[in-house]
């Protein structure tokens, strides 16, 4: 092999190792650019074909409707069929079923998510878990998404995990590691490649790392019990196509340090580390599939290391592709990506980064495509996703109904009389409209003021529960964190967003107490995690968790009404027509000990 034949085998392995983002893309060089990319530019089909790259992964914002969704992806695959290897791409997506969910919902079936079906757990097994993986799947593979980012098999230890919480499937590790292994093989049973994330586990700790570095201090004991045990399940029972890599801190696992890039030393990440990825993952659970990085954009990686260091480090520690090593929304970031790509090929030759590890590593990704026969995946097919549509939607309801617990208070304190006058307050604007249309379904005559905790009055709440009979909560904990909001992208926008659902939660403890005082019935839903941290549960009549709180407008008219599987529920059980019958399944036990460290 020439020099120059040698050089471009190592440039097609690297690009073979990226996942890139396209989330927005702009023909001129503006600075942020905030075009969302839902056609294919000849500039990044470009890209694709010339250096041969890996991996795409999709956002909300590139996903308009089914057939637009269909021609990108297409698209996408036809670029990266013309390239001198002519590998399929990996088109990733974070479709978990709940709170994370990018596609549209009008178009597409979104579940109540993973808390919701661990809700279901005693009463239904894993029926749930099967059923949503084998729909989600199904409908992305119409699409022509051929990588889904979940299972989320973190097991949520800590009641105040401001990332995960519903996104696990509960706290019991032999639990989540049967309904993620029942939904992980779902998935791929589809064709479609499923991920256990992250790993070694995000489910205890106390900071997002799409804005930190957490550390998860537990002892080995403690690691292999809880937080790998659903990752060693998995792997020894399934055959997941993908782990996904936490940047997260381990010290018990690995404390070995490196410099940041302010000069401080830094315990390893377990996105850095090789005694994790290589050393845990591979050699000791004995995995074989691909290990894929979180966003590396998070700023548990950006805030603390340079871009193409990180990608080095993350390389020699073992992972075989790295997501989102930097943003491709102009022209000057393409040229960007390509000195990424020319400053990896010097660190091969200089031997910094293993050439051997490399080409092996890039072989594990085509021998994966090959085995998911990416290559000659059917057409993308939005009518036939079209067709189950309804049924699907169906399906999913059923798990919102089937998930709904009742924590407190017997049928009569949650039951609301129909000629009672209803005050119900919300964390958002939409809530409301979408709980007060399903209302209106089941109980016409129902007299309901909704509003909205972000844009309320004093002397409106103060009428509001002076004219009511019963008053409906609503408590979203922790508030919507980054993830689900896109990342990190429009970070300003967002922590916008969040303060608003912080300041709605802060006015519920004198909101419940002013109701009490009224003399009026309160019914407290807990809309996320059933608990929060000022013990609404103990000042309140009766209290629902229905785990997630997603709605969707029906249509694109500025008046089209708001729906929601678990709006649809809880209605009914207002009404009478449904009963709570899921359990908990986090331990609340420990609510008064998380009380008294918040404190």
């Amino acid at each position: 092999m020439t020099p120059d034949t040698d050089t471009q085998q190592i440039r097609r392995d690297l690009a073979q190792k990226i996942m890139l983002d396209f989330r927005y893309f702009c023909e001129e060089d503006t600075d942020p650019c905030r075009t969302p990319m839902t056609q294919l530019p000849d500039e990044l089909s470009e890209l694709i074909t010339d250096s041969g790259l890996g991996g795409v992964i999709l956002f909300s914002e590139n996903l308009a409707y089914p057939a637009q969704i269909a021609a990108l992806t297409s698209d996408l695959q036809q670029a990266a069929m013309a390239s001198e290897g002519a590998q399929p791409l990996l088109i990733g997506i974070d479709q978990e079923g709940g709170r994370v969910f990018r596609t549209p919902r009008v178009y597409t079936t979104d579940f109540a998510g993973n808390m919701a079906i661990g809700a279901t757990w005693e009463k239904s097994g894993t029926t749930y878990a099967t059923l949503s993986g084998k729909i989600i799947a199904s409908e992305l593979k119409a699409l022509g998404i051929n990588t889904n980012f979940a299972p989320d098999i973190d097991v949520n230890a800590n009641l105040a995990n401001p990332v995960i919480n519903v996104r696990s499937f509960g706290q019991n590790p032999a639990q989540v590691a049967q309904l993620g292994q029942a939904q992980l093989s779902a998935m791929q049973k589809e064709g479609v490649l499923g991920t256990l994330k992250h790993f070694p586990g995000h489910g205890d700790t106390h900071t997002d790392s799409h804005l930190a570095l957490p550390v998860v201090d537990h002892d080995r004991a403690t690691i292999d019990a809880v937080d790998l045990y659903p990752f060693k399940h998995i792997i020894d029972n399934a055959s997941p196509a993908l782990v996904m890599t936490a940047h997260i801190q381990y010290p018990q696992l690995d404390s070995s340090t490196l410099i940041d890039k302010s000069g401080q030393q830094q315990i390893k990440p377990a996105t850095l580390s090789k005694t994790i990825l290589t050393g845990i993952l591979r050699d000791e659970l004995g995995f074989e599939g691909l290990i894929v990085t979180d966003a590396m954009n998070m700023a548990g990686i950006a805030k603390f290391f340079d871009q193409t260091d990180a990608v080095a480090a993350t390389f020699a520690a073992g992972s075989d592709m790295v997501v989102m090593p930097l943003p491709v929304h102009t022209k000057a970031d393409i040229r960007r990506y390509n000195r990424l790509l020319d400053t990896l090929v010097e660190k091969v030759k200089n031997k910094e980064l293993d050439r051997d590890a490399i080409a092996e590593s890039a072989d594990r990704i085509r021998r994966t495509k090959a085995q998911f026969n990416l290559a000659s995946w059917t057409a993308p097919d939005p009518d036939a996703l079209q067709e189950r549509l309804l049924q699907n939607k169906h399906l999913a309801q059923q798990l919102a109904d089937a998930a709904i617990t009742r924590l407190k208070g017997a049928r009569e304190d949650y039951i609301i009389p129909p000629q009672n006058k209803v005050l119900m307050l919300m964390p958002e604007a939409h809530l409301c409209d979408a709980l007060a249309y399903h209302v209106s379904l089941y109980r016409p005559q129902q007299v309901v003021n909704c509003i909205s905790l972000q844009q309320v009055s004093e002397t409106s709440l103060k009428s509001g529960i002076a004219q009511a009979d019963t008053v409906v909560l609503g408590s979203m904990t922790p508030a919507p964190s980054l993830v689900e909001l896109g990342g990190m992208e429009d970070m300003d926008e967002n922590a916008e967003q969040l303060l608003g659902f912080e300041q709605a939660q802060a006015m519920l403890p004198a909101l419940l107490d002013e109701v009490k005082d009224a003399g009026k019935r309160s019914i407290l839903v807990y809309l996320r995690m059933p608990y929060d941290s000022d013990r609404l549960d103990k000042r309140s009549d009766a209290v629902l968790v229905t785990y997630n709180a997603n709605v969707y407008a029906l249509g694109d008219d500025d008046d089209s009404p708001y729906t929601g599987g678990a709006m649809d529920s809880l209605s009914r059980v207002f009404a009478g027509m449904l009963e709570p019958t899921g359990t908990v399944p986090v331990s609340l036990d420990e609510l008064d000990h998380v009380q008294s460290h918040h404190d």
